[in-house]
């Protein structure tokens, strides 16, 4: 209740706006693919052969790694976003997802990529992808 008027203030959490494809937007999947079609021809190029399950789960892996390095640094950089033309339709400028919930989402996918990728492929890929994320955070962090 209000201490002024002695109403009651309905305080709930928020319901977020967020649809999937907002969720997909913080991956930045022009980047994304970027990343996936550098792996790809890393891992065709590679001296060796490699198990046809192991390479589609690195390139996942990969994919969802650099994914969530995206969700990262929109998170980081929602009020910068919000200036420039060029991003400010983006969903944490546009107040579909919040920052908060932005960063979860990165965290969450980049821990289980890291993991994922160190489980089943090995732990020097997953190192390499954790080096990455938090590289590209660095860069953010750097740029802002």
């Amino acid at each position: 209740m209000s201490v002024i008027d002695q109403n009651a203030i309905a305080v709930g959490p928020r319901i977020s706006e967020a649809d999937v494809g907002d969720y997909l937007a913080l991956l930045k999947p022009r980047v994304m693919s970027l990343v996936i079609f550098t792996a790809l021809i890393g891992l065709l190029i590679a001296p060796g052969h490699f198990h046809p399950v192991l390479a589609i789960t690195s390139l996942l892996c990969i994919a969802v790694g650099a994914g969530a390095s995206g969700a990262l640094n929109m998170a980081l950089e929602g009020d910068i976003d919000s200036l420039m033309s060029r991003t400010a339709n983006r969903p944490i400028p546009r107040g579909r997802i919040t920052r908060q919930e932005a960063l979860a989402f990165g965290i969450t996918l980049s821990f289980f990529s890291v993991l994922t990728l160190g489980i089943l492929v090995n732990w020097f890929a997953g190192a390499l992808l954790a080096a990455g994320v938090f590289g590209w955070l660095l860069q953010t962090e750097r740029a802002a």
